[in-house]
């Protein structure tokens, strides 16, 4: 690596953990006033709420890679113009794709940061904290295995094959113990929806009465079932595909689509899944323009704040595109791709510009 590519990436890669940590305490400082609410519901006290948090912050760091990388690129590089080491370079013969190619190159390890993270720490650090969450503020403990998701609901235990997107269930099977812990009834319904109020109705069940000179056995229309499961809970435990990993959501679309079910959502979530971590380079693309701009009293703090409000911009658009993808039905790999490209596209028009100038 050339010295002013060792130079530059030291100061990008100062910048830029500089400000994913400042971003990482004013979102956790958030999330824990926010948690005060719940604190004294069931055991959930302020050590779990603090540990809760704590294992928020892979998942933040994840979303807000790319715009830490935005307004730490953004800096360093208008701190080098304000000393003129950008036009040094630039009259020492840098052009433009030169510096594209040494921020790229710099850009490497942030890609393989924000993907490893969204794959691997961020899945199993927001699992842990739901769960633990979970558990201190009610009976309920859930576990997912390929049979599904388990839950433990005080003293039944119930097996959950899928949910909808609707926030209903398919494939319940309900396990009821007595005090003793001793096997009751095995109830199996084809369909749940939630009805308010913590109960549910199911639709189509077998129930399994187990008793001392046998079994006997029921089918049932329906079946009125009281829990604390609800819809927002099992969102988090089991099918929001934010929060899966790529594999996992390649599963579980190939799964939708054997039993003919949409996935459109699925699917533009596992091409942003694969698109979102090439953001931090078209980031670091869009922060180069700034460093041509000729310097001013005041111009560091305007284009800091003019990367927050780019990189604010960048997160609406991505939720925004992914919205309308579900709801038209565009191509999942173009709901996915948009906000990128047009932030490319932007990047690509502001160089073109100040080079004109």
């Amino acid at each position: 690596m050339k010295t002013f590519e060792r130079h530059l990436a030291r100061e990008i890669y100062g910048a830029t953990l500089l400000v994913l940590a400042a971003f990482l305490m004013l979102f956790s400082f958030f999330d824990l006033i926010y948690e005060f609410e719940s604190i004294g519901k069931g055991g959930y006290q302020l050590q779990h709420a603090v540990l809760y948090v704590l294992l928020l912050v892979p998942g933040r760091s994840y979303e807000l890679f790319p715009v830490a990388v935005l307004i730490g690129s953004l800096y360093a590089l208008t701190q080098l113009a304000r000393h003129s080491e950008i036009t040094v370079l630039r009259t020492s013969g840098a052009a433009t794709p030169t510096f594209l190619w040494a921020l790229m190159k710099i850009g490497l390890p942030f890609v393989l940061a924000t993907f490893l993270i969204g794959e691997v720490l961020a899945p199993l650090a927001d699992k842990t904290a739901q769960q633990i969450r979970l558990s201190a503020m009610s009976q309920l403990v859930a576990q997912e295995f390929r049979t599904g998701l388990w839950v433990k609901d005080d003293k039944a235990f119930v097996n959950i094959r899928e949910t909808t997107q609707e926030g209903g269930l398919r494939g319940i099977r309900i396990y009821q113990f007595d005090q003793k812990f001793e096997l009751q009834t095995i109830s199996e319904a084809e369909r749940g929806e939630f009805r308010g109020s913590d109960m549910w109705e199911f639709s189509n069940v077998t129930r399994t009465t187990l008793r001392d000179d046998g079994a006997r056995i029921e089918h049932l229309p329906t079946l009125s079932w009281r829990s604390g499961l609800n819809p927002d809970i099992l969102s988090v435990l089991m099918v929001n595909p934010e929060r899966m990993s790529i594999l996992r959501l390649y599963r579980y679309i190939q799964h939708l689509s054997a039993n003919q079910q949409k996935t459109d959502r699925y699917e533009i979530a596992l091409w942003k899944k694969l698109i979102y971590p090439l953001a931090c380079l078209v980031m670091m693309a869009l922060a180069l323009p700034f460093a041509y701009l000729q310097d001013r009293m005041g111009a560091v703090s305007i284009k800091v704040f003019a990367g927050i409000m780019m990189g604010i911009l960048f997160n609406m658009l991505n939720g925004l595109f992914s919205s309308l993808g579900i709801l038209n039905s565009w191509t999942p790999f173009v709901s996915a791709v948009t906000p990128s490209v047009l932030f490319v596209l932007t990047a690509s028009a502001m160089l073109w510009w100040s080079e004109r100038r």
